[in-house]
C-alpha cells in the first residue's frame, strides 16, 4: 500500500456517505467544484459522483428547497432558487447598490461576443473610449487578458469562468444569439482610425473620463 493509499484509508473519507459528503464540500467552495476534482477529494469513482450530484439537485426541486444545485462552467455549486433571489438580494446589499453600470454593462457584452479582442476594437464598436470600464471588469474578475494580437500587439481580452458563473451559464454556447446586431469592429475602425484613443483611466480631466464608472 502507497502512502496517499495509507492517508486516504487513515481518514476514513472513502467511508463516508457519498450525498452527505458532497454537500459537506459543496457548502464551502468559493467557484464550482468539477466532478473529477470532487471524485479525487471523495476517493470515489467519477461516476459515482457525476450520479449522486444528479440526484442531489432532483430532490432539492421536488422539495422545493430555497437554493439548488447546479452545473455552470464546468463544475457543480449551491445557488439561491431564482424565486428566493430578492430576499438574499436585501440581505446581502442591505438596499445598497452593487451591480454594474450600462456602461460596464455594454463593453462586457461586446467582450463576450467578440472574444479575444483588444480594447480599441471594444471602443470602436461602443462609439466611446472604454479604458476605465475595461479596467473596472478586470478588477471584478469578468474579463482576463488572452495574449496579443498579432498584427498590432495589442492585448486582448476574453470573458472568464467567473463571468459564466455569475450568468449562470454553462460555456459560451449558451450566450443568448446577440452577436448579429453588434457592429463589426474592422468596419468602424476604419474610420475612427484604430477606435478612440487611449487614455489614462485615473485622470479626471481624461477624455472620455464620464465612461469610465463601474
Amino acid at each position: 500500500m502507497s502512502a496517499q493509499e495509507a492517508v486516504a484509508g487513515a481518514d476514513g473519507v472513502a467511508e463516508l456517505e457519498l450525498k452527505p459528503a458532497l454537500e459537506a464540500v459543496l457548502m464551502v467552495v468559493d467557484e464550482p467544484a468539477t466532478e473529477e476534482h470532487l471524485a479525487k477529494v471523495l476517493d470515489r469513482p467519477r461516476r459515482a459522483v457525476a450520479d449522486a450530484l444528479r440526484e442531489l439537485a432532483d430532490e432539492y426541486t421536488v422539495q422545493g428547497r430555497g437554493f439548488e444545485l447546479r452545473l455552470v462552467a464546468g463544475g457543480w455549486r449551491f445557488y439561491t432558487r431564482p424565486q428566493y433571489a430578492a430576499a438574499v438580494e436585501r440581505f446581502v446589499l442591505d438596499g445598497q447598490q452593487a451591480r454594474l453600470t450600462q456602461a460596464a454593462l455594454e463593453t462586457l457584452a461586446v467582450v463576450a461576443y467578440r472574444q479575444p479582442v483588444s480594447r480599441s476594437r471594444v471602443s470602436a464598436v461602443r462609439g466611446v473610449n472604454c479604458d476605465g470600464v475595461m479596467r473596472t471588469l478586470l478588477q471584478r474578475g469578468l474579463v482576463e487578458e488572452a495574449g496579443a494580437e498579432p498584427e498590432t500587439s495589442a492585448i486582448l481580452y476574453r470573458t472568464t469562468n467567473y463571468f459564466l458563473e455569475r450568468m449562470g451559464l454553462r460555456g459560451l454556447d449558451e450566450l443568448p444569439e446577440l452577436a448579429p446586431f453588434l457592429p463589426e469592429a474592422d468596419a468602424i475602425e476604419a474610420e475612427t482610425q484604430e477606435g478612440v484613443p487611449s487614455f489614462d483611466p485615473d485622470a479626471p480631466d481624461a477624455p472620455g473620463y464620464e465612461d469610465a464608472d463601474d
